[in-house]
């Protein structure tokens, strides 16, 4: 009888508990706009082009989740924020969601207040140096100066490498990514450590310099979106936009055939469609939330050739998880 009274409770206060609103998505429908915090420095991640707005797997990431809260792609406002300052920024409501190469770890989780949403990308710290050093492997960088940004997890990764290995190295510890990546082409450091995705575009970028890479990571860091905690329906929205457009790519729906999909026969095609079930309902948007967040960026594979395949990066870790990489979705149903 008791587990039979507490199980009719239990229902009872489900649909309650489901259809809590969430604070933050509130907030972004009054403003009309989503303010989403990204560096605004980083070639395929943030970077405005030629007319000023903002490119990249994170920028699109924000306009996915724009799209899917607001149905407009358009309504975001992207801020630029230090390493410094990306999570007082957060924390403080300045933005509402933080998608700017910003590590999974567990103090950031447990002492911060914040959440990672979902992955967009596995990456890990790595150097690069001149080709004229003749520096093959990180090993070989006893006694080197090395270009840091304060403020984070790279200065951690680099300190516990060479301590590890009981080498030697002299910090040299600079602001923000502009002003580090031009002390290092002038000469004030022997290695620059920063994301191996940023190090591969920034080599690609300066193709004529002659830079290498070094073949070590440092770390396996898994970025991505970070929300505030304490508001879990915003988590729920950007969680499963991101998860979306993964499943996008694994059901092989594109932001071309989106809307023709609709009508296709696989049961969880139409769910991510919108053309059956209610997922839209349960996250506190329309039904079409997904669709509209494909329509605008494309699935994960899209943004991610768009964005990174002309700077050389390769999917690697990123691929789908049924081509051998770390990317997949959980079932949207």
């Amino acid at each position: 009888m008791i587990r039979r009274l507490a199980a009719a409770l239990l229902l009872a206060a489900t649909p309650a508990m489901a259809q809590q609103p969430s604070p933050t998505l509130e907030t972004v429908r009054a403003r009309g706009q989503l303010v989403c915090g990204v560096s605004g420095e980083s070639p395929g991640f943030s970077l405005p082009d030629q007319r000023g707005d903002m490119r990249g797997l994170d920028a699109d990431v924000c306009r996915a989740v724009a799209a899917a809260a607001l149905g407009d792609a358009g309504r975001v406002r992207f801020v630029s924020l230090s390493p410094q300052a990306r999570f007082t920024a957060l924390q403080s409501g300045e933005v509402d969601l933080l998608v700017r190469n910003t590590g999974w770890t567990l103090t950031r989780e447990a002492s911060l207040g914040l959440m990672m949403a979902f992955v967009n990308y596995h990456d890990g710290t790595a150097f690069v140096v001149k080709e004229s050093a003749g520096v093959a492997s990180a090993t070989e960088l006893d006694g080197a100066s090395v270009c840091l940004i304060p403020g984070t997890s790279t200065e951690l990764d680099v300190a516990e490498f060479f301590r590890t290995r009981r080498i030697a190295f002299q910090p040299v510890q600079i602001g923000g990514v502009n002003e580090v990546q031009q002390a290092f082409l002038a000469g004030r450091c022997d290695a620059w450590a920063n994301d191996g995705s940023y190090l591969g575009a920034f080599r690609a970028q300066h193709a004529n310099v002659g830079l290498r890479v070094l073949p070590e990571r440092l770390s396996s860091e898994p970025v991505g979106a970070m929300v505030r905690k304490g508001d879990d329906r915003w988590f729920d929205l950007v969680r499963w936009t991101g998860y979306a457009l993964i499943a996008a790519e694994e059901l092989g729906v594109t932001a071309a055939n989106v809307d023709e999909k609709r009508g296709d026969s696989d049961p969880a095609v139409q769910r991510l469609t919108g053309a059956t079930g209610d997922l839209g309902q349960a996250l506190g948007v329309d039904n079409g939330w997904a669709a509209a967040a494909i329509r605008a960026v494309g699935n994960y594979g899209e943004t991610f050739g768009r964005n990174l395949g002309p700077l050389g990066l390769e999917r690697g870790p990123n691929r789908l998880a049924r081509d051998g990489g770390l990317m997949w979705a959980p079932s949207l149903r």
